[in-house]
């Protein structure tokens, strides 16, 4: 199997940890290693690091070489600039076909989820790869979910596969982040599956279908690999994520129910989830902390200077160099817009 882990990210979910120089998956938010490092810690029990390639953009590639040290430099792949995940494909495929590796399961993935069931995983992924080389089709990776959840996108199953595929089904269609009663249907309906986005295929599958769906993309594709200046040609292109330049457009695809813990840490009440919390609910990272009757909070101090929260509940405290958060902790979603609208001051 070849890994593709996709490394961008623009550093507004988790500001003030995460900036737009050192995103969301270069952080060590839940263990010593940062996401990244614990993805490909994952993906290692996989296959060799030899066919496991990153795609970083390039403002923070220089900190993904210093973290994935035992990766052979070649096979981080940089984007140029941020033109979406449906152009990252396109710069890993061109390098996998260079490298003229055999036609087997390529498993794309994202830097920055949260995973602790390595063996569940590394299950789903063989289970995933079979298929993809077997059916000749693109397979995607679901997750059973937990509640019936308004910011994450879902997938239809249809009917079951025979020969024992247990957890493997015709995919319906995708269906994108849906309102509160849709969410409670498909949570009840046992239907639906949390879209995760890895994306598991041959590259000769890939090569096909993108030219059977995006006519756009698979010029792209032809223009990368004939290209004499590959950062001038990657610029050029306009900025799509692979969802709606791709996998919705599949009309054969598989999915894989996951039989592995799954968190997208899309907030910092994502994140206080993610971490473990003392009896009152809360969970504190770094010195200089003082609290009193506080309840159901992620307080973080990244500097020296001491932090002082009192009578609070239902709270998000984050103090870095980069600046100071405070927010109710169900609405730290919203962090990203405030980042829009500092990034406009500048």
């Amino acid at each position: 199997m070849i890994v593709v882990i996709i490394a961008g990210g623009s550093g507004t979910r988790l500001w003030p940890l995460s900036t737009p120089d050192y995103p969301k998956h270069l952080l060590r938010l839940t263990d010593e290693n940062s996401l990244l490092q614990n993805t490909l810690k994952r993906v290692k029990e996989l296959t060799t690091v030899d066919r496991i390639f990153v795609v970083p953009e390039a403002s923070h590639s220089e900190h993904v070489f210093e973290q994935l040290p035992e990766l052979p430099k070649e096979n981080i792949l940089i984007e140029p600039g941020r033109r979406g995940t449906a152009s990252c494909f396109l710069l890993a495929m061109k390098a996998i076909r260079e490298r003229g590796l055999d036609d087997q399961a390529i498993f794309f993935l994202w830097a920055d989820h949260v995973i602790r069931d390595y063996a569940g995983f590394s299950i789903t992924a063989s289970l995933a790869g079979e298929l993809a080389e077997k059916k000749q089709k693109m397979v995607f990776v679901g997750v059973e979910p937990t509640y019936p959840s308004t910011g994450l996108g879902y997938m239809k199953k249809g009917e079951r596969l025979e020969n024992g595929y247990k957890t493997a089904y015709e995919l319906v269609k995708f269906v994108e982040k849906p309102d509160r009663s849709t969410a409670v249907r498909y949570f009840n309906s046992g239907k639906y599956l949390w879209n995760t986005g890895y994306l598991i295929a041959t590259l000769g599958t890939l090569e096909r279908v993108i030219q059977e769906n995006n006519e756009t993309m698979w010029k792209n594709y032809e223009a990368l690999q004939s290209s004499g200046d590959i950062s001038k040609t990657y610029l050029g292109f306009e900025s799509e994520p692979i969802d709606t330049a791709l996998s919705e457009k599949v009309t054969d695809g598989l999915v894989v129910s996951g039989s592995f813990d799954w968190l997208d840490v899309g907030s910092f009440g994502d994140l206080h989830e993610a971490n473990g919390s003392d009896e009152h609910g809360n969970h504190f990272r770094g010195k200089r902390i003082y609290e009193d009757q506080v309840e159901n909070a992620y307080l973080r101090n990244e500097e020296d200077k001491p932090v002082v929260v009192i009578g609070l509940d239902n709270v998000v405290v984050v103090n870095t160099p980069n600046g100071v958060l405070v927010a109710r902790k169900d609405l730290s979603q919203k962090v990203k817009d405030a980042v829009k609208r500092m990034q406009e001051d500048e």
